[in-house]
């Protein structure tokens, strides 16, 4: 049984990253724990002086957000039927990240399944900040769903690395599990920046993941640019993939290629799905 926590803000982003999980996890036996977080806004002193009890505002937006839950279930239960899927919902007044981080303890949490939009300003990172916060603080693994994201079967599996950090077996694990469940093939990715070849180290991890893959459809793949997301971008288009996997324990590979500054920079994350798994 596998356990999926679903935050929503009730928007269509929201429901397309339900809707591909659902589908993602069609043969597998699941409990969905869908999330609405109201958050906590800090005072700012300009509020009106008319002062309601902290519990009193709480309960009120909670049972607001009970009752847009109950449609969203009423929903879902519009959707194909599937008796391996199980469904609960959870409204919650606090801070976003560490309402996330207490979830995932309580419900024992295998998988975070969020909906990710375009930047909205120019400092803002382009993946969404509570998605990237999930990312660097929770360690739990993390399905991102872009905004109009069609579901299809994904049989190309993108593995953009490094070479640079040992692999641990439990972690290949979770990804040759997603492969086996697809029948997919896996594509890795090395982006050279300069002329150099791969130091020992780099050779051994790699030797390390054509022995783990070799029972399953598997290619090696390198490409020479500077700019790490551009290449990834490049890499989704010409091998036609369907989600991209990267590794938490090799964080800032995985923001350089996630974390841009400006909205007309926004990269390939747009329209690919991306994974990452923490150990």
């Amino acid at each position: 049984m596998k356990n999926i926590l679903i935050p929503t803000d009730f928007s269509e982003n929201a429901w397309n990253a339900l809707v591909y999980g659902i589908s993602l996890f069609n043969k597998v036996a699941c409990t969905f724990y869908i999330i609405h977080i109201n958050g906590i806004k800090p005072y700012s002193g300009s509020e009106p002086t008319m002062f309601v009890p902290p519990e009193i505002l709480e309960e009120s937006i909670l049972t607001e957000s009970r009752k847009k839950l109950k449609s969203l279930l009423e929903k879902i239960q519009k959707l194909p039927s599937n008796t391996k899927h199980a469904f609960h919902t959870i409204a919650v007044y606090g801070f976003f990240t560490d309402s996330i981080k207490k979830e995932v303890l309580n419900k024992k949490i295998d998988l975070i399944i969020m909906g990710t939009k375009g930047a909205s300003g120019t400092k803002a990172v382009s993946i969404g900040s509570n998605t990237g916060n999930v990312i660097t603080k929770v360690p739990c693994a993390l399905l991102a769903v872009p905004e109009n994201t069609t579901y299809q079967d994904p049989k190309e599996i993108g593995f953009p690395t490094d070479f640079l950090i040992g692999y641990d077996a439990e972690i290949m694990k979770k990804i040759k599990d997603t492969i086996l469940l697809h029948h997919s093939a896996i594509r890795f990715l090395y982006v050279a920046s300069k002329g150099n070849g791969l130091s020992l180290e780099q050779l051994k991890n790699r030797e390390f993941l054509i022995e783990y893959f070799k029972d399953i459809a598997y290619s090696f793949h390198i490409l020479k640019e500077k700019k790490l997301d551009i290449a990834v971008q490049n890499f989704v288009e010409s091998c036609n993939l369907d989600i991209i996997v990267m590794v938490a324990k090799n964080l800032n590979f995985i923001q350089r290629i996630l974390f841009r500054p400006k909205v007309e920079k926004i990269s390939y994350h747009t329209s690919v799905p991306f994974l990452v798994i923490h150990e």
